[in-house]
C-alpha cells in the first residue's frame, strides 16, 4: 500500500468509523466535516423511515448517532433496517403486529 493510501485510509477511518485524526490534519475541520458526514446519514435514514421519525421527534437524531457510533455505514436501506430493528430490540419503538386478512371460498357475500 503507498504511503497516499494509507494516509487516505486514516482519514477516512476518521471520518466515518471514529480513528484517530492522522497526523498534518486539522482536528477541528475534520470535527467538522465528521459531524456533517452523520448528519447527512441521519437525514438519509430518517426519509426511509418517515413513521418512525416522526414517532421519535428530536430523540430520532440522538439515537440514530448513538446507534451508528459502533455501526459503520452500510448504505441507507441497511442502515435504515438495522436500525429499526435496534429500535424494536431496545424497545424504543413497539413491534407493529402483523394483520392477516384470510377470506375462506365463498366466505364473503
Amino acid at each position: 500500500m503507498t504511503s497516499l493510501a494509507r494516509r487516505q485510509e486514516e482519514l477516512v477511518r476518521a471520518l466515518v468509523a471514529g480513528g484517530p485524526v492522522p497526523a498534518g490534519f486539522d482536528e477541528h475541520a475534520v470535527e467538522v466535516a465528521t459531524s456533517a458526514l452523520l448528519r447527512k446519514r441521519t437525514a438519509a435514514v430518517a426519509r426511509r423511515l418517515p413513521v418512525e421519525s416522526t414517532l421519535l421527534g428530536d430523540r430520532f437524531g440522538a439515537l440514530f448517532a448513538e446507534w451508528a457510533s459502533s455501526h459503520p455505514r452500510d448504505g441507507e436501506s441497511d442502515d435504515a433496517r438495522r436500525f429499526v430493528e435496534h429500535l424494536y430490540d431496545t424497545a424504543e419503538l413497539t413491534r407493529p403486529r402483523r394483520w392477516r386478512l384470510s377470506l375462506r371460498k365463498g366466505s364473503w357475500p
